[in-house]
């Protein structure tokens, strides 16, 4: 492992109990449980989640149905897991409901406007409770980079500086694949949370007495 890679370990990765992500994760775990305390006989629909996420978490849902780009391989009979798009999910879930849906660190990824309304239609049809986190926007430090208002700069400026920075996730070795990195993050707005989930209440998480992310709940 790099130092670049330590350092993002130490600081972001949620999975390790001495990184600063791990106490952040503990909190929406326990905000989660206090939310749905019967989360135990629900059947959760999780969008872009994964499946070491609810083997590691304190609660077993009843059941829990993950829907990633991604494959993975399970053997649980509690947990499903599809590859496909949260925005426009396969036969075999968008036509289901659940007692909830989650999602966590997902709308930022899938591409602008339109695929995030979308992305919240998706959540919205598939039940009457969901909790959906976001990084926010207006936090000083870009978090998937770790870096100062990177967020903010030219995509041009992003792209170097994911193909520089060593905290930056999954280092670029050339300019088209930076600029695609950088551009497949875009964070949202309290006012953009609202307006894709207009009856959901808003929680904030806090850092430094400043809103760190986002979570549109209906309970």
């Amino acid at each position: 492992m790099s130092i670049g890679q330590k350092m993002r370990a130490r600081v972001a990765d949620g999975s390790r109990p001495n990184s600063l992500g791990y106490g952040a994760r503990a909190r929406r775990a326990a905000k989660l449980l206090e939310t749905f305390p019967d989360l135990a006989d629900m059947n959760v629909l999780d969008l872009g989640g994964e499946p070491p996420f609810w083997r590691s978490f304190k609660v077993r849902a009843a059941s829990v149905t993950v829907l990633n780009l991604m494959s993975f391989d399970t053997d649980e009979p509690w947990l499903d897991t599809f590859v496909g798009d949260a925005c426009e999910p396969p036969a075999e879930i968008a036509g289901r409901r659940f007692d909830l849906v989650i999602s966590n660190s997902v709308i930022e990824h899938v591409g602008g406007h339109f695929p995030r309304q979308r992305f919240a239609d998706v959540v919205l049809r598939a039940s009457d409770r969901h909790w959906v986190q976001t990084p926010y926007r207006y936090f000083p430090v870009e978090p998937h980079w770790v870096f100062p208002a990177m967020q903010f700069l030219p995509l041009r400026a992003r792209a170097e500086l994911t193909m520089r920075w060593p905290l930056s996730p999954g280092r670029a070795d050339n300019l088209p694949e930076a600029i695609a990195n950088a551009a497949s993050v875009e964070l949202l707005s309290l006012t953009e949370m609202r307006s894709y989930f207009p009856a959901s209440r808003l929680w904030y998480e806090r850092f430094g007495g400043l809103i760190k992310s986002v979570v549109a709940i209906k309970a």
